[in-house]
This record gives structure tokens, C-alpha cells and sequence, in this order.
């Protein structure tokens, strides 16, 4: 048990006061589980792009921070790196198919790699628990591969065991989930929107059906990854699919709720943020973002009501992510644009907007120390001091090689900055002297 759940005993106050506490006791928990400073899952141990270290530099030398180590080699693709127990994981696309890669974290040295998928793309970011990590490619290829040496133990297929279907012509992109005893995923199949496995065996638990999507949404699933949410009183796993933002029972995969208004008809990407009886979701392509409260309605049912909608104009966060801090969000505002913006979450009124910013292109955004990094789509990589009251530009570089698709969302882990660039991967060292 969390030594600090009391914290979530104000689940029932009202909206105005929730988010600070509520976000600090979920992230506190979170941690309880990972080592303190290892990075083993998409966006942070709690998936919401908050690192909890400190002593990190609060501005960078000309040229950025010291390098560390560069690793070229690691074939194309969009996935960033976790990072646990003394190795680096990543995945990476080359002629032959799509390889999962261990690195040492000292050194940057190829401590093992497996390739796992004889064709497609690495879009996904692997998750590690324990002495397993897993990993996904385009083509719906899951595998289960041992730490120690890559050795794979188990695999599926989303199409082929699943029934499993995408939403547009990218490929399956999500983090699975590990939660217990359950690996939890989204083939986006008619029978199985969402699916369970025993992360140790890859048997089915139970698979959950998804209605099929409204007017602006489709079927299948969408380019996000899974988060937990309790809210209404019920564990539930939250996914944006092509359909839109669904919730489903932990327990046993029965569909819950869904919303469709901020879906897109192309690619719904961004991970949602849940807190407390609340799930914030925005997506590109025009569309826009909202804010949602969950509800109970009847026994074991919940339903979500429309706190707020910002159009498109207002705010919309294409696929750099978003994260919130006591009751600010901050993200990359526009579609393939990354303006730097900062949202009082209750109200969605902006704090500041600072306007193109120094990079271009959509930006990727990580918290750590009371700072913002962004990772601009053209190599720029940005300081920025998470403070609701102003914008303030405290440092930036640009990464020596780019290729202008800087996708890969920046890690920091154990005092070094993480940076990938298609099949370059550089690490640097962010601590304080």
C-alpha cells in the first residue's frame, strides 16, 4: 500500500482544489514501485512525462549540456529508450525487420539485440518489468524477450491473434501496459479493442469489445498508449482509439464509457493525462482538446461528462505529449507546430502562450526540476522554466545530426538527458556540478 494514500482521500472534493495534491500522491505512489531514478516505461514510471529527479542543470553551456556517450547504428524508428537497471531499451527498424536493442547505460555499448518482427516499423517505445521487457512493432508484432540476453519467451500478433486493426496506415505505435499480473494492450479488433495477457505467458485474460467510432472518430486503435485511472471509484484503463478516448474495467475489460469528440479521422495520438476522477485528452488535425469527469451511474457503471472543449485554436497537441504540474498543463500547441503554451487545467484558460518558441516542427515535452525540455521536430532542443506566471527561454541547442523528424520524446534517467534522433541515440549528463 502507497504510504501516501491518505493523499487521495479528497477524491470527492470539488474540481477548484483537486489537481495539485492529487497529481503529487499519484506520482508518489507511482515511484514506489521503480527504482528511483531508472526510467522503465513509456513517458515515466506513471506515463505522464514527469521525472522526479532533482540537481539537474537549470541552464545548459553553448553547444548544450557535456555528451556522454553516441551511439549510431540502431536502425530507424520513432522509439524513444527506457531505461532500467543498468541498460538502455529501444527498438529500431532495419532491412531485415525490426530489432529490440539493450545498451549498457554507462557506456552505450550494444549489450544485446533481437529482432522480433520480420517487417514493419519501431514507432513503439518498450516497456521493462523486472527481468522482461516488451516491445510492439507496426505490423502488431508483441514479443516478451528476456533483460538478461534477449531471448524472446513468448509472441503475438495483433492481426492474426486478435483480429486486431489499426485506425490509418501507420501501424500499431502504443507502449502495452504492464499493470500486476497483466500485460494490457490494444489490438483495436471488433472483439478485442483492448486485450489482458498474463505478462508471463501471453495467455488471454480477457479481451474487451470497443462500440464502434461516432461521426469524427473510426474504428480501431489509435496511436496513444494505455494509462490507469480510478476515477468514479472503478480501476480503469484509459485509451485514446480511433474512435476516441474509451475506458474500460480493469478487472475484467467491460467497456465503460467512451467520447468521441476529440477524435480525428487520421491519427489520435497523444497519451491522455487521468487524475483523480478526471481525463484530460487532446488530439491533432484540427480538433482540439477537453476535459472530462467521470461519474458513477448505477452499479458498476460510470459515465463521462464534458467538463470543457478548446477547439482547435485554442489548443491542440499533434503527438509531443502533454504533462501537468499541480494545475497547469503544458504541451506543444498546434497541429505540427509545438508553440509553447501553458493551460490552467480547470478552467482551460491559457497561463501564457510563447508564441513559435525557439525550434519548429512538433515538440516532444518532458518535466524534470521545475523545468520544461522540449525536443523540437528540427533538432532544437529547449530549457524551459515550468512557471504558470510566464514563458522564460532558459537555454537551448540543437542536436548535431537531424533529420528533421526528431519524433522520439526526450528521457532523462539517473542525471542524463536522453536524446534520439532516427538510429542515433546521445546521452548526456544534466546533473549539477
Amino acid at each position: 500500500m502507497c504510504r501516501n494514500m491518505s493523499l487521495l482521500r479528497v477524491v470527492h472534493t470539488p474540481l477548484r482544489g483537486t489537481w495539485a495534491v492529487v497529481a503529487l500522491a499519484a506520482v508518489a505512489c507511482a515511484w514506489q514501485g521503480a527504482a528511483a531514478d531508472d526510467w522503465p516505461d513509456w513517458r515515466g514510471p506513471n506515463r505522464d512525462g514527469i521525472c522526479k529527479e532533482t540537481g539537474l542543470l537549470d541552464r545548459w553551456p553553448e553547444g548544450g549540456p557535456p555528451l556522454v556517450w553516441h551511439v549510431t547504428g540502431l536502425g530507424r524508428g520513432y522509439s524513444t529508450v527506457v531505461v532500467s537497471r543498468g541498460k538502455v531499451f529501444t527498438t529500431g527498424q532495419r532491412g531485415d525487420g525490426v530489432y529490440l536493442i539493450a545498451l549498457d547505460e554507462a557506456t552505450g555499448r550494444k549489450l544485446w539485440e533481437t529482432r522480433f518482427a520480420p517487417r514493419g516499423k519501431a514507432n513503439s517505445t518498450p516497456v521493462v518489468d523486472g527481468d522482461r521487457v516488451y516491445a510492439l512493432a507496426t505490423e502488431g508484432d508483441l514479443v516478451c524477450c528476456s533483460v538478461r540476453d534477449g531471448r524472446i519467451l513468448w509472441q503475438k500478433n495483433f492481426p492474426r491473434d486478435f483480429g486486431g486493426k489499426m485506425m490509418s496506415g501507420w501501424g500499431y505505435s502504443e507502449t502495452p501496459l504492464v499493470d500486476g499480473e497483466k500485460l494490457v494492450c490494444t489490438p483495436g479488433g471488433p472483439q478485442a479493442g483492448m486485450v489482458a495477457l498474463d505478462k508471463l505467458t501471453g495467455r488471454t485474460i480477457w479481451q474487451s469489445r470497443i462500440p464502434g467510432g461516432g461521426k469524427r472518430g473510426r474504428d480501431g486503435a489509435g496511436y496513444s498508449s494505455i494509462v490507469i485511472s480510478h476515477g468514479a471509484g472503478v480501476k480503469q484503463y484509459v485509451q485514446l482509439m480511433g474512435r476516441g478516448v474509451a475506458g474500460v474495467r480493469a478487472s475484467d475489460g467491460r467497456f465503460l464509457w467512451g467520447y468521441n469528440r476529440v477524435a480525428n479521422g487520421t491519427a489520435n495520438i497523444p497519451t491522455p493525462i487521468a487524475v483523480n476522477d478526471y481525463v484530460f485528452c487532446s488530439s491533432g488535425y484540427g480538433t482540439g482538446a477537453a476535459l472530462l469527469r467521470l461519474r458513477r451511474a448505477g452499479r458498476d457503471q460510470v459515465r463521462a461528462e464534458e467538463v470543457y472543449f478548446l477547439p482547435a485554436n485554442v489548443f491542440q497537441n499533434h503527438h509531443g505529449g502533454m504533462v501537468l504540474v499541480g494545475r497547469y498543463l503544458y504541451a506543444g500547441h498546434g497541429h505540427n507546430q509545438g508553440f509553447p503554451i501553458c493551460l490552467d487545467v480547470r478552467t482551460g484558460r491559457r497561463a501564457w502562450f510563447g508564441g513559435r518558441g525557439p525550434g519548429s516542427g512538433s515538440a516532444a515535452v518532458l518535466y524534470a526540476d521545475g523545468h520544461l525540455y522540449f525536443k523540437y521536430q528540427n533538432g532544437v532542443i529547449a530549457l524551459i522554466e515550468a512557471n504558470p506566471r510566464r514563458y522564460r527561454l532558459k537555454s537551448q541547442f540543437r542536436m548535431p545530426t537531424n533529420d528533421n523528424q526528431n519524433w522520439a520524446h526526450p528521457v532523462i534517467a539517473n542525471g542524463r538527458l536522453y536524446l534520439r534522433s532516427l538510429g542515433e541515440l546521445f546521452c548526456h549528463d544534466v546533473r549539477k556540478k
